[in-house]
């Protein structure tokens, strides 16, 4: 598989309101910086128009691919095989709606070349960073979220929701392909699994704005990652997690940024 070195994950369900504009400012951003990168899309069962519009995109610039799901399978299952596909020896993890700009990206590349094995975008680092915030009682239950998240996986991270994550090629081939959670409560495994393989987590504060158009709700949505929680600590407890090893990769290709 030729090698690259960005590779951009987006996974998109019913996104055709917002994905030209965030197409638009990645492909900008990117031709701006000179980055050798892929786009990648994966689209969730969409029941909208959602995939014709990236295929449209994909006969001006070849740097952009569809990927299609099964069916609706969840944002985990997107990632996962969005990242199972990916050509970079960096891969990038960003929302269809860029609440994290594509212009922080280098703040988590940078963590990557310092070191880290797998940087995650946080909110709450540095709350000055938050240009819009969310409702308050979103604000709550990420508070209770991130209380569970360190008391049943034993995660001392302060943000493990933000959808803005970057992956060595050697933590994102280790950490993805025994991810087993498909839906919201896959950022706590694969962390978890970081976490398992040793490999180095920073969490690093980005400007970020909330959308009032996500996708996600905060009870229905919240009882499930915390029952995904409880999964992956069952799951580790039951020896699933035992036999696994970090993959190993061959050297990157000397880039320049």
């Amino acid at each position: 598989m030729e090698r690259i070195t960005y590779s951009i994950v987006i996974p998109a369900y019913n996104e055709s309101q917002r994905i030209v504009e965030s197409l638009d400012k990645i492909l900008a951003y990117i031709a701006d910086q000179r980055w050798d990168a892929e786009i990648i899309i994966v689209n969730d069962g969409s029941r909208d128009n959602t995939a014709d519009i990236i295929r449209r995109y994909m006969r001006d610039y070849p740097n952009v691919r569809l990927l299609e799901n099964p069916g609706n399978r969840g944002k985990g299952y997107s990632v996962r095989h969005g990242m199972m596909e990916a050509k970079g020896d960096i891969m990038l993890l960003t929302d269809a709606d860029l609440s994290a700009p594509i212009y922080e990206a280098p703040k988590l590349f940078d963590a990557l070349s310092q070191g880290a094995d797998i940087a995650i975008g946080s909110r709450w680092k540095d709350r000055r960073s938050q240009t819009v915030r969310q409702p308050v009682y979103r604000q709550i239950t990420g508070r209770i979220f991130n209380a569970l998240l360190r008391t049943i996986l034993g995660l001392p991270l302060k943000d493990t929701q933000c959808g803005f994550k970057a992956f060595t090629r050697r933590a994102a081939e280790s950490v993805f392909p025994p991810q087993i959670v498909e839906r919201w409560g896959y950022d706590a495994e694969i962390l978890f699994l970081g976490k398992k393989f040793k490999f180095k987590i920073a969490e690093v504060p980005v400007e970020w704005a909330n959308d009032l158009r996500s996708k996600i709700n905060p009870i229905r949505d919240g009882f499930s990652i915390v029952w995904d929680m409880v999964r992956v600590r069952t799951y580790s407890l039951t020896g699933k997690y035992d036999h696994l090893e970090p993959a190993k990769v061959a050297p990157a290709t000397t880039h320049s940024r």
